[in-house]
């Protein structure tokens, strides 16, 4: 006879149970929150730890045991949410800001010696201001989080804008698929 779990999976809301099997079915998603989900909707429909470890493809059943508690405390939040996961970011919001600031400010062709930003540019640019450790890559990843993709024959540029050269000067487009086309 099964004992049941010291911390059993609190009943799912149907917005819960909804999300949960989106989720599971999107193939877009994460497959590190695919899994957790399916095991969520696993304990849901009564299996036990093990058993709903073997369906989501996790080794042991604590994992899940884990997982039902930061559910239960947490929410779909759970879903993204251990610990330990990655890097913590070394630079504050308002480095970031600060390195977004650099890249909104038009190059000077005698100070910076350029008339578009690269990467090592900025990088040599927010060293000489107040960044004195910053990377390119770390740039790289400030930039791609808040929505810039570099064009290789331009510079920086947000997603889905480009800018165009015509007869009565330089023109900015945007695609309005762009979002379409991300997914």
């Amino acid at each position: 006879m099964a004992q049941s779990p010291k911390h059993p999976l609190r009943p799912l809301s149907e917005q819960e149970e909804r999300e949960l099997q989106r989720i599971v079915k999107a193939s877009s998603e994460r497959i590190d929150v695919a899994r957790r989900a399916k095991a969520l909707l696993a304990v849901a429909a009564s299996q036990s730890f093990p058993q709903a470890a073997l369906v989501a493809g996790f080794r042991e059943a604590c994992s899940v045991r884990e997982l039902v508690e930061r559910f239960n405390e947490h929410g779909l939040a759970a879903l993204s949410i251990a610990a330990g996961r990655g890097r913590k970011p070394t630079y504050t919001s308002a480095q970031q800001a600060r390195i977004l600031q650099e890249v909104h400010r038009t190059p000077d062709r005698q100070t910076d010696q350029t008339a578009t930003w690269s990467l090592s540019l900025l990088r040599k640019a927010l060293q000489a201001s107040d960044l004195p450790h910053i990377a390119n890559e770390t740039i790289r990843q400030v930039l791609h989080g808040s929505g810039y993709s570099y064009q290789r024959t331009r510079t920086w540029c947000r997603t889905g804008y480009a800018l165009r050269k015509r007869k009565g000067g330089t023109v900015t487009t945007y695609d309005e698929q762009t979002l379409e086309k991300k997914d």
